[in-house]
């Protein structure tokens, strides 16, 4: 219930879209997101990046059995304990999970695209699959390539709606290959400088974005259906990319937002296909 709660109040679409995963598996991927919601907020709650980097420690050793104290009393981490050992889930993907949130707790700039969806990958790729083997029962899903698409669509579309509030804390995931392709500064992001040559950088992604998303569509078809709720999330992409293309001009002031019933209408129409 506490896995459940914290999804639905910091990370509703994903809240929404396991509603329409069968009671039994559904607390497993909500253990699951709940975890993700757990180290992906760590920057928030820190003053400087080692209080985070301890806070990843206690993850990992949790994840792995050796840490101090009673874990079970924490409820996300003895969820996701739980999750681990009814559905086999593989440790070091959850391990990879924390090792490239690291990026999270520093103000380094992303190097390049492939760094990008290489973060994207490992944070919520990894997510997807990990959901996908929870509705398989632990069985190979065969859904790594849908997977792999689907988070990297799904990520870099989430990143470039959470482009304001990165600034204002002085991050930019924006690759700096096609920045300077572009012609666009790091410091002009962070201090929220809008420009043709910055809304240039915007389209590239969501072209790539648009990209994954086919790509993952293509590849879901080959998934059997059972598990294909694990990837309703990616329904709402077209929606937000079509609110990113619209706040083009003025990424800094306006929320790429998409009004709640039309996303759980579109979450809906897809678990239904």
């Amino acid at each position: 219930m506490a896995c459940e709660d914290l999804v639905r109040r910091a990370d509703k679409d994903r809240y929404l879209a396991a509603l329409f995963i069968p009671p039994f598996e559904r607390r497993f991927v909500f253990a699951l997101a709940a975890f993700n919601i757990e180290i992906a907020r760590v920057r928030e709650v820190i003053s400087d990046a080692m209080p985070g980097e301890v806070r990843f420690q206690w993850w990992r050793d949790a994840i792995m059995g050796t840490a101090r104290g009673d874990v079970h009393s924490h409820p996300v981490a003895g969820a996701l304990l739980d999750c681990i050992v009814q559905c086999r889930l593989p440790r070091k993907a959850l391990l990879d999970m924390i090792d490239a949130r690291t990026f999270d707790l520093y103000d380094d700039p992303m190097p390049s695209l492939n760094a990008l969806e290489g973060y994207c990958g490992e944070t919520a790729s990894a997510l997807f699959q990990l959901s996908a083997l929870c509705l398989a029962g632990g069985a190979d899903p065969h859904s790594a390539r849908c997977a792999g698409h689907a988070g990297v669509a799904y990520a870099l579309t989430g990143l470039m709606r959470a482009l304001p509030y990165h600034a204002r804390r002085g991050q930019c995931y924006l690759p700096l290959d096609i920045m300077r392709h572009h012609g666009v500064d790091r410091d002009d992001v962070v201090n929220g400088k809008a420009s043709d040559a910055l809304a240039g950088v915007l389209l590239a992604l969501r072209q790539q974005a648009e990209y994954h998303a086919s790509e993952a569509r293509r590849a879901i078809v080959d998934i059997h259906e059972s598990v294909r709720a694990a990837f309703l999330p990616m329904a709402l992409v077209p929606a937000y990319l079509r609110a990113l293309e619209r706040t083009a001009s003025r990424p800094f002031t306006r929320l790429a937002d998409v009004a709640q019933w039309r996303r759980q209408l579109a979450l809906w129409q897809a678990s239904r296909r």
